[in-house]
Parts: C-alpha cells; structure tokens; sequence
C-alpha cells in the first residue's frame, strides 16, 4: 500500500447516477481496495444525495462547476455538459496521486497498483480510445474508423513512440492516472482560454482536452483497467473476460435500457453489470442502506 495520500475520485452532479456510482463504489471495496472514493459535488446536489453518499461511505469533496463555451452542434453541448468538471481532480491537491474514474464502470479485479504506477516524464496515464465507431455515429470524427484506431496497435499498450496517427494520440477519460499538481491544473485552464476555437469544436469535451493539453506526455495504460464495452467485439483479438479489471459501459447504459435481447452485443456485459446490481440491491446494507432507502434513492432511477 502507498504511503502516500491517494483516491480514487469521481463526479457527481445529479442524483439520477447513483445506481452506476452505488455499484461501483460497492465493486471497489468487494476487491478490497485501500483508497478511499472522492466524489467530487457540484452546488447541484442537494443535501440529500449528499447524505445518501455519506451514508455509503464516500469522501464528499465539494468543487465548483466548470462549464465552457462550445458550438450548440458538438455533443460537447448536449451529451456531455457537466464532464468539464471532472477536471477539478487535477485541483484536490490534498492527495498526491488520484485515479479519475466515471462511475459507469465495474470493477472486477483490484488494480489498486495504479496508485503506485510511476508516471515517470509523463504527465498522466489513460487508456486509448478506441476509434472503431462501431455503431456509426455521425457527430464521431470522420478519421474515427477501425484502421485509425491505437487498438490494434501491437505490442499492446504501445510505447508513446508507436503512437503514429492523431487518432492514436486520443484517450478515453474514463479512468485517468493523475498526481494533482497547481502548474498542471493551471495548464489545463490556460489551453481553454488561450484555443478558444479548437476547444468550442470538441467533440469529446474532457478527454479531448486532456488529449490536447498533454499530446505527446500522456502514458498509455493497459486496455483491462478501462475495459471499453465495444472492445469485446471490436477488439476480440485482445478482449480476455478473465484479465478485465474494470468494465466501463460506454454509450447506452445499462441502467437506463434494461436487459438486452438475446444476440445483443451488449447483452453479456449489461448482464454483467445487473448481476452486480441485483446482488446488491439484495442486501444494501454493504454499503450502508436500509431496504427502503435502496429502493428510494438507488432503485427509483433505474430502468
């Protein structure tokens, strides 16, 4: 265990997440992580959430929202409003190393070794994105096609000097290696006022950021610690059930859809995940709730 001061953190902003956040943070302490999980608060959650969080043992770390002027036609603008915010990770400056996480992940075996990974000249760690688009979406890039994407990369995870294409220099920001720091902190802030034009037009808000601010200074981390779900199938090659570390259900989730049909791609993970549910919607008291307050704070905002 590091002698240091580390966490993991994540952002909450709405009270409807707190059936990914509750199964997640249970996920954590089930492979007995040592660190404890900040969630970073915006004035947006109301002291209720806040004591349902308390109540299952999370830090609670109050943080001011961050919002940044983009084009009303980016997913930017829509899907993804709140997620600046999840930038004030770099700003808890009480901790020496945090892994940023989103809370729609799983995690399946313990990787507290991120707390001790050496970062060396690099700036953070993050998994690749995957660039495949394997449901077509238009407002994706157009270079976002499976021959542009780091995944295919062999060896893998690739050293930074393999990283040859633009698309290879992406990352997906949903786990994120950090040590907070003021001057990284201030650099990320000074690139959204000094690029104006090219911050507006993300497509990805945070992680294009983060891909931008530290292009070149960013280590790729293993595909298992930030288990994208279309890998399975997009990357099958390199997809192994039993070297996952943490599923992190991209796009649809399974919360909001319910059970996918039989034949669904998404239909063995989602099952995954609601397992991980139903397990513990049976017993709440793991992380710290009654029966009747699983059902009215946790259950009541699932599909």
């Amino acid at each position: 265990m590091s002698a240091r001061q580390c966490c993991w953190a994540t952002l909450l902003t709405d009270a409807q997440y707190l059936p990914c956040l509750a199964v997640f943070f249970h996920s954590l302490r089930r492979h007995r992580t040592r660190y404890p999980l900040v969630v970073m608060v915006t004035e947006s959650v109301g002291p209720e959430t806040r004591s349902i969080l308390a109540q299952m043992g999370c830090v609670l770390r109050d943080v001011a929202a961050w919002g940044v002027a983009v084009d009303e036609d980016t997913m930017a603008q829509t899907r993804f409003v709140n997620v600046w915010t999840k930038l004030r990770a770099f700003e808890l400056y009480e901790y020496d190393r945090v892994v940023l996480v989103d809370a729609d992940m799983l995690v399946t075996r313990n990787m507290d070794e991120l707390m001790d990974l050496s970062l060396g000249p690099y700036a953070i760690g993050a998994g690749l994105a995957c660039t495949c688009n394997p449901n077509k979406i238009a407002a994706y890039p157009a270079t976002w096609v499976p021959e542009n994407c780091g995944y295919s990369l062999r060896p893998h995870p690739p050293a930074p000097a393999h990283l040859t294409r633009d698309t290879h220099h992406r990352l997906n920001s949903g786990l994120v290696v950090l040590d907070p720091d003021r001057a990284r902190a201030e650099q990320i802030h000074a690139y959204v006022r000094d690029e104006p034009e090219r911050v507006r037009r993300y497509c990805f808000p945070d992680q294009d950021l983060l891909a931008d601010v530290f292009y070149g200074v960013f280590w790729p981390l293993p595909w298992y610690y930030n288990a994208l779900k279309t890998l399975r199938r997009c990357h099958a090659d390199l997809w192994d059930d039993g070297e996952v570390r943490n599923i992190h259900f991209i796009l649809d989730k399974p919360w909001n859809t319910g059970a996918r049909p039989v034949g669904h791609p998404d239909r063995h993970l989602h099952d995954v995940w609601w397992d991980a549910y139903r397990a513990l919607a049976s017993e709440p008291q793991q992380v710290g709730l009654s029966q009747d307050e699983w059902v009215r704070w946790i259950d009541v905002h699932t599909t």
